[in-house]
């Protein structure tokens, strides 16, 4: 019975501040929509698969390019070539074969690479504004990757397995998301400040707050009227 007087004053409080409850969350996702629409600049994502090994010559090579320690050894080679693939000096010629007005440091901060688990293929991701040119560098990664590591290792193939194609859709801002975070955070904080409010408002408004206050039952209410005026 008590929860069921408290619940029934929470929602008292509520009604009571209606308008914060509905508006706020509704600005705050207004206001998310736009930013996500009109302000962030969306980012695409592109990206290119290749396996570093070596060729088969024949049936031999090709049973041992199957055999089990030699794809174990090409997976622990994978993170090398990561390395290799975002080293200075690969990216140094992605920007001067594109001729990128962009420095070392910031071509870096587009590209990741990373090793598929468990297999021996290298993913190249290029995230850009601009989707043209995030599939340009992905796929110009790969071909001075490929001079590199034949120059440096010595290996005798680097085979692509996906090219890099233009993306149509952004990765980012997720707008569906940002204004559904901005909803539910809005309602939140407008919960908040009305119980926040209705916490600071000390003022006697019902004869139950002068019970509350004083401690004593009320007897008797003098209703509020005004009387008409005498013809």
């Amino acid at each position: 019975m008590e929860e069921e007087i408290e619940l029934r004053q929470y929602w008292e409080v509520l009604r009571k501040r209606w308008v914060i409850v509905v508006v706020l969350p509704l600005i705050a996702a207004l206001t998310s929509g736009i930013i996500s629409f009109y302000v962030i600049k969306p980012v695409y994502q592109a990206s290119t698969t290749l396996i570093v090994g070596k060729k088969a010559a024949d049936g031999q090579a090709a049973a041992q390019m199957l055999d089990n320690s030699v794809l174990l050894a090409n997976q622990q080679l994978a993170k090398t070539y990561a390395t290799i693939a975002q080293s200075r000096t690969v990216e140094q010629n992605v920007i001067k074969a594109l001729g990128l007005s962009v420095t070392v440091e910031g071509l870096d901060g587009m590209i990741s690479i990373n090793p598929v688990k468990t297999t021996e293929i290298l993913e190249i991701q290029v995230t850009n504004t601009n989707p043209e040119l995030a599939a340009s560098i992905a796929n110009t990664m790969f071909q001075e990757f490929s001079k590199a590591v034949i120059e440096i290792k010595k290996v005798d193939s680097v085979s692509i397995v996906d090219k890099a194609v233009t993306p149509e859709q952004p990765v980012k801002p997720n707008k569906k998301l940002n204004i559904l975070i901005a909803f539910v955070v809005g309602l939140m904080a407008s919960v908040g400040l009305v119980f926040m409010l209705e916490y600071l408002d000390n003022t006697i408004k019902t004869s139950s707050d002068v019970e509350k206050l004083l401690g004593i039952p009320v007897l008797g209410i003098i209703p509020n009227y005004q009387t008409g005026k005498q013809a």
